[in-house]
């Protein structure tokens, strides 16, 4: 039974290697001034200055609150955030939003202000809490865009030995996919080259996506943020997916201190 829990979990499992080649840039912790509104999922950071108009919002799953605030600030400065930390694994990310009435008593916590358009973002295990929420249709249908940093996982299709995603677990994120390759929604995929053995790694999955969406990652070689380096591309409508080099578990950290250079790709 061991493997099939942590497999259900989906805890991103890096290499215990270490490599010094790139530089593993990381954002140091400043002070946020802003107007907060407490959630059942946390608290809200408005922007300086946030008035009375309609504001976007960036609701993050997994990782420092502090680290998802700053990247918002410094990349969306009139948008409000919310960082939501729940643990590890995808599991407690989905079982946090389980009930469809979470994200409207989010929105609603902030009285008579109006969010929009939403964006929802997440590192490694809070992709759970994303796929959890388009799954329910109303709430998916709320959601402008969204950001996976090195975080879409799965179980594999049995027998394990085969290693294919298993489509189960990734159905919502194909049809998002789809509806982004239409331009009517943004989405963006980041992934990396770690592989945890026990269930599929962003690579395989990413590369099952495109191809049920008949996409094929171009392949490059350029400087991403934060000395990352990016090995493929693939656009198509607003759907981009970005590989990069790295299998320790710094550049898996990579992917969240660059959530705001994410954002400003989310077109």
């Amino acid at each position: 039974m061991l493997i099939p829990i942590l497999a259900f979990q989906l805890v991103q499992a890096p290499s215990p290697m270490v490599e010094n080649t790139r530089a593993h840039e990381r954002i140091l912790r400043l002070n946020l001034a802003g107007e907060r509104i407490q959630t059942k999922l946390g608290s809200i950071l408005l922007p300086e200055r946030a008035g009375g108009r309609k504001l976007p919002l960036v609701i993050h799953f997994h990782g420092e609150p502090w680290l998802a605030e700053q990247s918002v600030r410094k990349a969306m400065p009139k948008a409000a955030v919310l960082a939501v930390q729940l643990g590890s694994g995808s599991r407690v990310y989905g079982e946090g939003v389980r009930d469809p009435e979470m994200l409207a008593s989010v929105l609603n916590a902030a009285g008579g202000r109006q969010f929009g358009p939403i964006y929802l973002s997440g590192f490694s295990a809070g992709y759970g809490a994303i796929r959890q929420l388009l799954r329910q249709p109303r709430n998916a249908a709320l959601v402008d865009g969204v950001i996976l940093l090195d975080g879409l996982h799965s179980d594999y299709e049995p027998p394990a030995e085969a290693r294919r995603p298993l489509a189960a677990d990734l159905d919502v994120f194909l049809e998002y996919a789809r509806l982004a390759t239409a331009g009517q929604k943004r989405m963006l995929v980041l992934h990396s080259e770690v592989f945890p053995g026990t269930f599929a790694s962003t690579t395989e999955t990413t590369d099952w996506m495109l191809a049920q969406l008949g996409l094929k990652q171009k392949a490059i070689l350029k400087w991403g943020p934060l000395g990352m380096q990016m090995l493929s591309e693939t656009r198509a409508g607003r759907l981009r997916v970005l590989g990069f080099a790295g299998n320790s578990a710094p550049d898996h950290v990579d992917y969240l201190h660059a959530l705001g250079w994410a954002l400003k790709q989310l077109k």
